[in-house]
């Protein structure tokens, strides 16, 4: 019986690290995941990830691994560390492909952040797959971004290139988690979706749902139902947010020229509620000969595993890239 060569996908999160056993076209053999935290000694949680990799290639029968793909908050291509991630139990820069290649020296072990993870998985996976130049874009409780040039991921010289959610869209904004105000993350992320909406009740007399509600009795997905429901505050909110995203992707765009820009996450299941004004607010920002030119499409990962597939893409995208 022929041999099954799989990578293992690793997406370690604050509250569990998933695992899944996967093969180049992406099917997931074998899933499993532990409890993050419940490791409060680095070493410790190196050794459980050993173990669950161990475990996942015996549960396939004929499974060869040749490959690891990781995952992280603020993990970094070009050190194979975790720095400095706030919402992880362990503290400083943590050197986990160093510590995981001892117990697998002659496997590829890559890491990468969960943003660039995802855009790979869009490249190996998704729509993207037959593209050199694409941006890819997650609008969750934070704002990630990944941009592939020429084939390639932008690294930059420290590996931590390409932070669209923190370029400055308001001088003055809103104040933001890295420290700064104005960032693209405070107006487009799930939780500055709802800021707009608080702001916009301030301002008026509006009638509207979340009227009487507190703000952490919704989500965004509850904003997406009130608009549909054709509640004017709802639908004004993906209105101004869809205006800063496309200003800001109407900006990226004269730095890198891509051929498509996909969008994933909570805010991007809004359908036409986000897209539409995004892509008018970026027709209307991009330079001329750019116009009508560029895609802003959702991700074909988005009703995917995408926390396991954007892992797993890491290792085959280096794995394919070494066989040519």
């Amino acid at each position: 019986m022929d041999t099954k060569k799989l990578v293992v996908g690793i997406d370690i999160g604050g509250t569990n690290t998933k695992f899944g056993m996967v093969d180049r076209i992406g099917n997931i053999y074998v899933e499993e995941n532990i409890s993050t935290p419940y490791y409060s000694n680095f070493d410790d949680y190196i050794n459980a990830l050993k173990d669950v990799i161990v475990k996942l290639e015996k549960n396939v029968e004929n499974a060869e691994i040749i490959g690891i793909g990781i995952g992280a908050p603020n993990g970094n291509h070009n050190t194979g560390t975790i720095a400095f991630a706030p919402n992880l139990p362990w503290k400083g820069i943590l050197p986990i492909v160093a510590n995981l290649q001892k117990f697998f020296p002659s496997i590829c072990i890559i890491l990468d952040n969960d943003a660039n993870a995802a855009a790979i998985g869009e490249m190996v996976y998704g729509g993207a797959a037959k593209m050199r130049d694409f941006l890819f874009v997650t609008l969750g409780t934070g704002v990630g971004s990944g941009f592939v040039a020429n084939g390639e991921m932008i690294y930059g010289h420290d590996g931590l290139a390409g932070e669209l959610g923190h370029v400055i869209v308001e001088k003055n904004g809103r104040e933001c988690g890295c420290g700064r105000y104005g960032c693209l993350e405070t107006y487009t992320s799930a939780p500055g979706v709802k800021r707009t909406v608080w702001e916009l009740l301030s301002k008026s007399n509006e009638d509207s749902v979340f009227r009487h509600k507190s703000f952490d009795e919704f989500e965004t997905k509850n904003i997406t139902e009130a608009a549909e429901r054709g509640d004017k505050i709802a639908i004004e909110t993906f209105q101004k947010t869809g205006e800063i995203l496309g200003l800001a992707l109407a900006n990226a765009v004269a730095i890198t020229v891509p051929e498509a820009i996909f969008l994933f996450g909570g805010l991007a299941k809004a359908g036409n509620l986000i897209f539409e004004p995004t892509i008018a607010a970026f027709e209307r920002n991009v330079l001329k000969f750019w116009k009508n030119k560029i895609k802003i499409i959702p991700s074909e990962l988005q009703n995917k595993d995408v926390s396991i597939l954007g892992s797993a893409s890491l290792a085959w995208n280096s794995i394919n890239k070494s066989s040519l």
